[in-house]
């Protein structure tokens, strides 16, 4: 047998712009047709397999330009791995769910939220609580998934808009998240321009403060509208709280698991294993306070220990389900369990190998390359950087990709017209984190999809603040307030 040469691979080439484009309107085209034949249901199949068509016409083209599929699989394999640690932390928050709706937890803050909040100003309250939450612990998504999940219950009993309070609790969240020396992102997006972390933050202030207010005024505005038309509906809050008093026992106690995840939270315990803490707790105070809960749930003919055993394995891993003989009530109880985010985790893999093909295969660089050359003024520089981190969410769907990549690709660019590290760093958050969750396959919009049980079709609309903040940042931008240029020693 002779010994033949490897055969080498022939050079790849970059893609043209052509060649770009044509994935990104693929799948542009077969979103709108999932979202059109599909709606609600988009998320649950349809969505995951747009990407995937999508990212097979990529690897096609990519293949053409000389790309070797070897490549191209590894770029595949090293994306999904960036989702691992999201992956864990939607498996752990999935079982949180389940075992503090067994203990209580979460309908404990929906009964005595109903006691304290009034309806006329309850929009602005779930944002304003989320944002201290946030601004607390430096973590959207835990605020989401704790007390934004008790203020989806809550607007429940109060009959308002589950859409409304879920846009209120993201916007709550994401102010605080941008604001908080322990966010990741906050940290983050300093540390990719060169700027200094407390100089960001306080820079962002002149950007967010205004987002925030607007937003503040926009939901008393819808609050008070929905309290005077609905002065008289109080039979929803009765019987949501006697079903919940019926139903589970109800007291301070149970509010512990929540107090100890917000302790961890604040003293910079990575997510993954705060959350489990948390998770744990939930179905150790199940175990103490909701045995009458746990008997009912349990198969007939069993003991008590096999009953605690079975009803708490399975809320971490399937969620409880509560029967209350009130339908609406029973749908809001019964959820949770690790098994109900495997579609979210479906969609973010698909996702992350989509935007790790096109990264791989010289597209993304492609479009940020043809945008610096119409980029000629500060303000369309500025505006093409926001454009480009909500495109870099929409492509590779994780908001660290839409931080770091334009990061990157823009640093030289803001340096060599003389601006202020603290410019790039503040126009990263207020376009890469706060478009996140407005983007149904980014894990963050995939995340808060499987919290809250929306979709970011139905609450999209109602985030104000994640909509205020890029149109802020774009006009300041064009107008030149509080763009900071750099000193002729720091130039130098």
């Amino acid at each position: 047998m002779s010994n033949q040469a490897p055969i080498k691979n022939r050079a790849s080439k970059d893609p043209s712009m052509l060649d770009s484009v044509i994935p990104l309107v693929s799948l542009v085209i077969m979103l709108t047709a999932s979202v059109g034949y599909f709606s609600d249901n988009s998320s649950f199949g349809p969505n995951q397999i747009a990407l995937l068509l999508a990212m097979g016409i990529a690897i096609v083209i990519g293949l053409k330009n000389g790309y070797q599929w070897e490549g191209i699989e590894k770029s595949i394999i090293k994306g999904i791995s960036i989702s691992l640690g999201a992956v864990l932390i939607l498996l752990t928050v999935g079982a949180l769910i389940g075992t503090w709706l067994l203990s209580g937890t979460v309908p404990t803050m929906i009964y005595y939220g109903l006691q304290i909040i009034d309806p006329s100003w309850f929009y602005a309250a779930c944002c304003i609580v989320c944002g201290i939450v946030a601004m607390s612990i430096g973590s959207s998504w835990t605020t989401a998934a704790t007390v934004g999940v008790a203020f989806i219950g809550i607007s429940n009993g109060f009959d308002m808009s589950t859409a409304v309070t879920a846009g209120a609790v993201i916007s709550g969240a994401y102010f605080g998240d941008k604001l908080s020396p322990l966010s990741e992102t906050t940290n983050l997006a300093p540390a990719v321009a060169g700027s200094e972390l407390f100089d960001h933050i306080r820079y962002m202030l002149w950007t967010t403060i205004p987002s925030i207010s607007i937003t503040l005024i926009l939901f008393l505005i819808i609050g008070f509208n929905h309290s005077s038309s609905n002065i008289e509906n109080t039979g929803s809050i009765e019987t949501l709280t006697s079903t919940l008093e019926a139903t589970y026992d109800i007291s301070v106690v149970n509010l512990i698991p929540l107090l100890i995840l917000l302790v961890l939270a604040f003293k910079k315990m990575p997510a993954f294993p705060a959350v489990a803490i948390g998770a744990i707790i939930g179905a150790i105070w199940s175990g103490i306070f909701q045995q009458d809960l746990i008997l009912s749930m349990a198969k007939e003919g069993v003991s008590n220990t096999t009953a605690n055993i079975t009803v708490i394995w399975t809320a971490f891993f399937d969620g409880i389900v509560v029967n209350t003989g009130n339908q609406e009530i029973d749908k809001l109880l019964s959820r949770g369990g690790m098994s109900s985010m495997l579609n979210t985790i479906w969609l973010v893999i698909c996702a992350l190998s989509f935007g790790a093909v096109l990264e791989h295969l010289g597209m993304l660089a492609k479009f940020v390359e043809s945008i610096l050359k119409t980029a000629k003024s500060v303000g369309s520089l500025i505006t093409s950087t926001i454009l480009t981190c909500i495109g870099t969410n929409l492509i590779t769907a994780d908001q660290y990709m839409a931080i770091v990549m334009p990061g990157r690709m823009f640093k030289a660019e803001y340096q060599r017209r003389g601006l202020h590290p603290t410019v790039l760093s503040r126009t990263l958050e207020d376009s890469g984190t706060i478009t996140s969750p407005l983007i149904p396959w980014n894990t963050c919009g995939a995340f808060m999809f499987g919290a809250l049980a929306l979709t970011s079709y139905d609450y999209i609309f109602y985030c104000f603040f994640n909509l205020i903040n890029p149109i802020i940042a774009v006009i300041y931008a064009y107008s030149g307030f509080k763009i900071k240029k750099l000193t002729s020693d720091q130039c130098d």
